[in-house]
């Protein structure tokens, strides 16, 4: 990587899968220590749980002190606040969301993912509403937030123009349905690849990682991938930015392998 760029996290969702025992974790390792071998082969992990339910503070503080320096976590905001009729109403499960420990990931702390319905379609006041709530820093702690839209009514110039008006980034999605949106805003990019297959040793084909790996150092190198879809007007300052990519698809037994591989390219 070039001195004047972000950095790149490469990961996978979530550290406990039993398939992945015997395959990416070795035989017989304990449970316990799963989070901690994952993290020593890979840069980032996206935490699922929390859209489905609160953690505690004594969870948060345990996975910090599991994984090591310079390895972040991506969290996903809860399902209250994003599956629900008005995003503007979301205030109070944004609070008990950030309440619950959330800060207790120290420097491990990385983006929150909010991911919508994919029956959810934009309304420009509704969405806004919504950005509105994100807090922008607790405790002279910044935060930062990313969006993932799952409706192809977002593919439309003025969503772009909203989330660079929040400074708030759309998740770029890899998926079979899901619209992508490659528009870059804000100071980070956060990539979804859910296209791997598990018949493929290393999840994707050797040139569609290398393809990747050229992707995720033209974003953090502050340009944008020429072969991927955008909708927005205008061209998004060049900046260095920091890169987020979870390799998570459905099977997602070799996930890891892609993520791991993924790192290895980039070196």
């Amino acid at each position: 990587m070039k001195g004047n760029a972000g950095s790149i996290r490469i990961g996978i969702g979530g550290w406990t899968y039993e398939p992945w025992r015997g395959v990416f974790y070795p035989d017989k390792l304990p449970q316990r220590r799963e989070l901690e071998y994952a993290a020593s082969k890979l840069t980032s992990i996206e935490i699922n749980g929390t859209f489905y339910g609160s953690q505690k503070p004594e969870s948060f503080r345990k996975w910090a002190s599991e994984v090591p320096d310079g390895f972040v976590f991506s969290l996903k905001g809860p399902r209250f606040a994003t599956n629900r009729k008005v995003l503007a109403e979301a205030g109070d499960s944004i609070k008990r969301f950030y309440d619950s420990g959330v800060l207790e990931l120290g420097d491990r702390l990385g983006p929150v993912l909010w991911q919508f319905a994919p029956t959810k379609k934009f309304d420009e006041a509704d969405f806004g509403g919504f950005l509105d709530l994100l807090p922008r820093a607790i405790d002279g702690r910044k935060l930062r937030h990313v969006v993932e839209v799952r409706h192809d009514s977002f593919c439309t110039p003025q969503f772009i123009a909203l989330l660079r008006k929040h400074n708030i980034p759309v998740v770029y999605s890899e998926h079979a349905t899901y619209p992508e949106i490659a528009d870059v805003v804000g100071d980070f990019v956060y990539a979804r690849l859910q296209k791997g297959q598990d018949d493929i040793k290393t999840g994707y084909p050797p040139k569609a990682l290398q393809a990747w790996a050229k992707r995720l150092e033209a974003w953090a190198e502050g340009g944008a991938p020429a072969d991927l879809p955008k909708v927005g007007d205008g061209q998004p300052k060049k900046q260095a930015r920091d890169v987020f990519a979870y390799v998570i698809h459905e099977g997602k037994v070799r996930a890891p392998a892609a993520a791991m591989e993924l790192i290895r390219l980039i070196g």
